[in-house]
C-alpha cells in the first residue's frame, strides 16, 4: 500500500486508523475509542486505556525472548570508551532505579527532574520514571543554574536525578555546583537528589538530601511496571529558548507510544534488531522521541553518542560510529552536517569508512539547505530525507515515509504531510492561499496522537500560543508554502519573514541562495530595521576551512547571486563574513537575537546559547557596518 492510500485511509476514518496503530502497543486495558473530543479544542487520545511505557520499551522485548539483544550502545569519544547494554540489563537497571525511587516515596504523578549528559543512565532515569508513573522533565545537562531553578519551580519535582559532570571536547563541566545553586535559588525544594558519580569528577554530596546513585540502586528491590491512563503525562519538556515563564510541553503516555511506534517503520523503515542513531541530546525533543523511546518501543538498538560532529577527534567521527555499530539510519541536524562539510568540504574522510549498513540519512531541527543535502547525497550515496516537526508535536508533521513508499525527493522540501496532520497554508486572515504562495502553516484540529494536549499548568497560555490566532487550527509558527504536488516547503519562522518595501520575503529562500556559493559553509539572513523600506536583509557568511579568497570578492558574488536568483525585490546589498553563527545547544541559529543586536534594541542572553562569546563577535561585525549600539 502506497503513501496516497495510507493517507487517504487516515482521512476517511481517523479513529479506525489510530485504533489499528494502537494494536502494536501492549495495553493492560485496551482503549474503547481513539479520540476524546469532550474538551475540544484540547483533544485527547486513548483516554480509557491503561498501559505502561517502560513495559512496552523494555520488558516486553525480554518477555519475548530477546533479552540478549543490544538495547543501548553508548559511544563516547570524549572519554574514549564504549558501553553496551542488552534489553535484559536495561530492564534490571531500570527496575532497580525505579525501586529506589519508590522506596524514597516517588509515586505515580510525582515529577522528577533529570539533569544528565549523554550517558546510558539518562535513558535508565527516563524509563525508571515511566515504570512507576512518575512524570520526568529532562533539563539539558549543564544548563545554567537560573534556568534549572525556573524549571524546578514550574514542575515542582519530588526528586532530581543528576550526574556529577558532563564532558565537552575541551573541558569537564561539573554539574553539582549548578544543581546546588539552582536549588538554592528555587522556591520549591526537592525532597532528595540522586547523583551518579562519574570517574572524571566526584561531586560532594549534601548530607541528608543527596544520595549516591550506585549505593542507592544496588540493593533496591526491582519495581514492577505501574499501569497508567492513556492520557497520563509521560513527561514535561520545556521548549528551548524560553524567556520569562517556561513553556512546558506535556506528552501523554498512550498517544506518545502509538505514534512513535508507528513512525519507526513508516518513516524510518527500522524494526527489531536494527541499529538506529539520533545524533542529538536527551535534553531535546529528538532525544526523547528518537534516542530513548521510539527505537526501544520498536525493539531497535539505539546509539547514545557523547561527542560532537567535529573535534572528537575529527570530522569523520560520525562515519566511524556508523561503520563500527552497523547503523541503519542516522538522524541529525543540518547544522551538524554543515560543521562536517566546513571541515571536510571534499568529503575525503567519508572514504575512510565502510558505510554499507547506512540506508538513509534523516535531517530535522532547522531548514536543510539544498547545498548541504547535495553534499551528503554525493558523499554518502544514500537517500537524504529532510523532515519537519516540533517539540510540541513530538514526531514528524511532514516527512518522506520511507517504510511505506520512498517518494521522489524534492530538495528543499520535507516532502508531504503524515497521516494525522491536515496541513494548510493560511493568510493573515486565516484563509487558505493558492499553491506556491507563502503563508502561515497551520494544522487542522485535532492534532494526532503523541502531540501536546496542552502546557503544564498553563491552559490559557496554550490557547493563546497555538489556538487563538487561527480558530480550529494549531498554529505552527512556521511560514512556507505547498506546491501543486502537495509537497510542503518550510521557509522561515513566521517572525523571520521580512517585509522589504511591502514585499513579504522569506529569509530561508535567501539563505538557500547564499548556501549555494561554493565558498560558503553556513549562513544566516536577518531583516534589519530600515527607515525607508521597513526592513532590509543582511547576510552572515561562514566560509569553508582553507578558503583564502578575498572576502570582498565573495560578498560581491553573493550579492549578485541574490539578484540573479531572487531579483532586485530582495534588496540584498550587504553580507558579513563571520567565523561562526550564534546557536542554541540544539543547533538553531539565534536570528531573533541577532536582529535585536543589529537594531540596537534591548535583548536578553538566550538561556540555551551554545557560546555567549559569539554574540560579542556578531556585535563587532555589525558595528563595522554602522549597525547596533556602539
Amino acid at each position: 500500500m502506497g503513501y496516497a492510500q495510507v493517507y487517504a485511509d487516515w482521512q476517511t476514518d481517523p479513529e479506525a486508523f489510530w485504533m489499528k496503530a494502537a494494536e502494536a502497543i501492549d495495553w493492560e486495558r485496551k482503549p474503547s475509542a481513539a479520540l476524546d473530543a469532550t474538551r475540544a479544542p484540547c483533544y485527547q487520545w486513548f483516554t480509557d486505556g491503561l498501559t505502561n511505557t517502560c513495559w512496552n520499551a523494555v520488558d516486553r522485548h525480554v518477555a519475548a525472548g530477546r533479552g540478549e539483544q543490544l538495547a543501548i550502545i553508548h559511544d563516547s569519544p570524549v572519554t574514549q570508551s564504549q558501553t553496551r547494554l542488552t534489553y535484559a540489563e536495561l530492564q534490571d537497571r531500570t527496575a532497580r532505579l525505579a525501586g529506589a525511587l519508590q522506596a524514597k516515596g516517588v509515586t505515580k504523578g510525582d515529577r522528577v527532574i533529570i539533569y544528565m549528559p549523554m550517558i546510558p543512565e539518562a535513558l535508565v532515569a527516563m524509563l525508571a520514571c515511566a515504570r512507576i508513573g512518575a512524570i520526568h522533565s529532562v533539563v539539558f545537562g549543564g544548563f545554567a543554574a537560573n534556568e534549572l531553578a525556573v524549571r524546578i519551580d514550574d514542575c515542582t519535582p519530588k526528586a532530581i536525578l543528576a550526574a556529577s559532570c558532563g564532558i565537552e571536547p575541551a573541558r569537564i563541566l561539573p554539574y553539582k555546583p549548578l544543581l546546588d545553586a539552582a536549588i538554592a535559588q528555587a522556591s520549591h525544594k526537592p525532597e532528595f537528589c540522586v547523583i551518579l558519580q562519574r570517574p572524571q569528577v566526584s561531586a560532594e554530596l549534601t548530607l541528608g538530601r543527596d544520595h549516591d546513585w550506585t549505593t542507592l540502586t544496588e540493593t533496591a528491590p526491582p519495581a514492577p511496571c505501574v499501569p497508567v491512563e492513556g492520557t497520563h503525562p509521560a513527561y514535561i519538556l520545556y521548549t528551548s529558548g524560553t524567556t520569562g515563564a517556561p513553556k512546558g510541553v506535556v506528552r501523554p503516555t498512550g498517544g506518545h507510544m502509538v505514534a512513535l511506534h508507528w513512525t519507526m517503520r513508516a518513516i524510518y523503515n527500522c524494526g527489531p534488531g536494527d541499529v538506529f542513531w539520533a545524533a542529538s541530546d536527551v535534553g531535546w525533543v529528538v532525544g526523547h522521541s528518537y534516542i530513548c523511546y521510539a527505537p526501544l518501543l520498536a525493539g531497535c538498538t539505539t546509539v547514545v553518542f557523547e561527542g560532537k560532529p567535529v573535534g572528537t577527534p575529527d570530522a569523520g567521527t560520525y562515519w566511524r560510529v556508523i561503520e563500527e555499530h552497523n547503523v541503519r539510519a542516522l538522524f541529525t541536524a543540518p547544522t551538524a552536517l554543515r560543521a562536517i562539510k566546513r571541515e571536510d568540504p571534499e568529503g575525503a574522510l567519508v572514504q575512510n569508512y565502510d558505510l554499507t549498513s547506512l540506508k538513509a540519512l534523516y535531517l530535522a531541527g532547522e531548514r536543510a539547505d539544498p547545498d548541504t543535502i547535495q553534499w551528503a547525497q554525493r558523499h554518502l550515496n544514500v537517500p537524504v530525507i529532510d523532515h519537519w516537526w516540533q517539540t510540541e508535536t513530538g514526531w514528524a508533521i511532514a516527512a518522506n515515509p520511507m517504510g511505506i513508499e520512498a517518494l521522489p525527493v524534492k530538495i528543499g522540501s520535507p516532502s508531504v504531510a503524515m497521516p494525522g496532520y491536515a496541513v494548510h497554508v493560511l493568510d493573515e486572515a486565516g484563509h487558505p492561499v493558492p499553491p506556491g504562495t507563502l503563508g502561515a502553516i497551520a494544522v487542522k484540529l485535532p492534532l494526532p496522537p503523541g502531540t501536546l494536549p496542552g502546557l503544564w499548568n498553563a491552559e490559557a497560555r496554550f490557547n493563546k500560543s497555538y489556538l487563538a490566532h487561527f480558530p480550529g487550527y494549531y498554529e505552527t509558527g512556521d511560514a512556507g508554502y505547498v506546491d501543486e504536488d502537495g509537497y510542503l516547503y518550510i521557509m522561515a519562522r513566521t517572525d523571520d519573514v521580512i517585509n522589504v518595501a511591502g514585499h513579504r520575503l522569506s529569509t530561508g529562500a535567501m539563505e538557500e541562495v547564499l548556501a549555494s556559493h561554493p565558498d560558503v559553509a553556513e549562513c544566516a539572513v536577518i531583516g534589519v530595521a530600515d527607515a525607508l523600506k521597513g526592513q532590509s536583509p543582511l547576510g552572515f557568511l561562514c566560509l569553508n576551512r582553507g578558503c583564502e579568497r578575498e572576502i570582498s570578492a565573495i560578498t560581491a558574488e553573493c550579492v549578485q547571486l541574490m539578484r540573479d536568483r531572487i531579483g532586485p525585490v530582495a534588496d540584498f546589498k550587504r553580507a558579513l563574513v563571520v567565523n561562526r553563527l550564534p546557536k542554541t545547544r540544539s543547533g538553531k541559529i539565534l536570528r531573533g537575537t541577532m536582529v535585536k543586536i543589529a537594531d540596537g534594541t534591548e535583548w536578553k542572553m538566550p538561556a540555551t546559547i551554545d557560546d555567549p562569546a559569539i554574540l560579542d563577535e556578531i556585535g563587532d561585525a555589525l558595528r563595522s557596518l554602522g549597525l547596533g549600539k556602539a
